[in-house]
């Protein structure tokens, strides 16, 4: 699956043909990925301060929403400790998503169920890659080449990047691995 299809599939589920939002929305998140950041899943809802419905992205980093061409609302998956489904009469399910950031509510989300469990598996991996620490080689340092230590000085870096590590964590395992 690609950005495009995710998107195409979104609107499909929110029943929004018009192509000027699609490609915008697509717009949108192309312009927001982060490196290493894949589609995941998407489905269609609405925030309580929108009328109409916008598009839920599921990625191998964050949430989003979009909705018009308007910035996205991103939720990092390592932020994210619980996502609850409840019914509504008014408001259809309601997906409420638990987050170190704050909690996010979207009302109306269709299929939400299989969403959130969708959320909550990604959450959950994201999480466990970013307590473990890097693996380091059974060697020692000093047998290592330099191109082996410059490989895991970089993904370490792309961990902090992506928010899977904080910045204790990054200095902590980039001495460990220096030495």
């Amino acid at each position: 699956m690609d950005w495009s299809d995710l998107i195409d599939a979104a609107f499909d589920v929110a029943g929004n043909s018009d192509r000027g939002n699609r490609a915008e929305a697509l717009r949108t998140v192309e312009a927001n990925v982060v490196p290493d950041e894949r589609p995941v899943a998407s489905t269609a809802g609405r925030h309580p301060d929108h009328f109409r419905k916008g598009v839920l992205v599921l990625t191998t980093q964050r949430l989003l929403f979009l909705k018009d061409g308007k910035p996205p609302v991103p939720v990092p998956l390592t932020a994210v400790t619980d996502a609850t489904v409840t019914r509504t009469r008014f408001n259809g399910e309601v997906l409420l998503v638990v987050a170190l950031t704050g909690s996010h509510r979207f009302e109306d989300v269709v299929k939400a169920e299989v969403f959130a469990e969708q959320l909550r598996a990604a959450a959950r991996l994201v999480r466990d890659a970013a307590v473990k620490p890097p693996a380091l080689p059974a060697a020692a340092p000093a047998a290592s080449t330099g191109a082996e230590l410059l490989d895991q000085l970089e993904r370490l870096a792309a961990l902090h990047a992506a928010g899977a590590l904080t910045a204790e964590e990054f200095g902590r395992a980039k001495q460990r691995l220096i030495g």
